[in-house]
């Protein structure tokens, strides 16, 4: 795990926002291969194994494929520049290198990746039930099957995506009290947070 994230890592409680605190074990470079982050409100503990961070009750890793490219996905979030951080849930990461090469300088979190998505090399790896990030602090937000289809990852995604920027999802249109809908074909939507 990139070690720069853990400033935009929070606890999946349902409680106040506040920055976690790593207890780093290994670290090579900038990435944090074991360790723990803890909760300073409730003091809940999650533990960072090869570089995953483990944050309790993650859904198993999806086996659907998607149908995103990296290139129509970097396109539809509108990334332009460097800085930040881009997440993608579920099968889209496991484009994740073809999309570091088309985003070149933006730091990559990928939340519960297909099983051959691994820690490093410019992504982190993050296994969670909800997003365990600080609210309106990512640059976008990709939500592949089945997570663009769920009312709860989508109000995620809507959550912690920086104001006026974009969510892009696989699966049927969310409800407008979710997400503004910009376009949606061939059931792929992209919005942006209603304001």
């Amino acid at each position: 795990m990139f070690i720069e994230l853990t400033d935009h890592l929070r606890c999946p409680a349902e409680h106040e926002e506040a920055f976690l605190v790593l207890l780093p074990d290994v670290v090579e470079g900038r990435c944090v291969r074991s360790g723990t982050l803890g909760c300073p409100i409730c003091d809940r503990r999650f533990t960072i194994a090869e570089g995953v961070l483990h944050m309790r009750d993650a859904p198993a890793p999806p086996l659907a494929a998607t149908a995103l490219s990296a290139d129509a996905l970097t396109s539809l979030v509108g990334l332009g520049g460097p800085g930040g951080y881009l997440v993608l849930v579920g099968p889209p990461a496991a484009s994740w290198r073809d999309v570091a090469e088309l985003a070149p300088g933006v730091a990559l979190v990928a939340v519960n990746p297909p099983d051959e998505v691994r820690d490093g090399g410019g992504v982190s790896v993050v296994r969670a039930r909800r997003l365990p990030l600080k609210t309106s602090s990512m640059r976008g937000v990709v939500l592949g099957q089945p997570f663009g289809t769920d009312p709860h990852w989508v109000r995620e995604g809507a959550r912690v995506v920086l104001p006026g920027l974009r969510v892009v999802g696989e699966g049927a249109d969310p409800a407008p009290a979710l997400i503004q809908l910009m376009a949606s074909a061939d059931g792929v939507w992209v919005g942006s947070p209603p304001r």
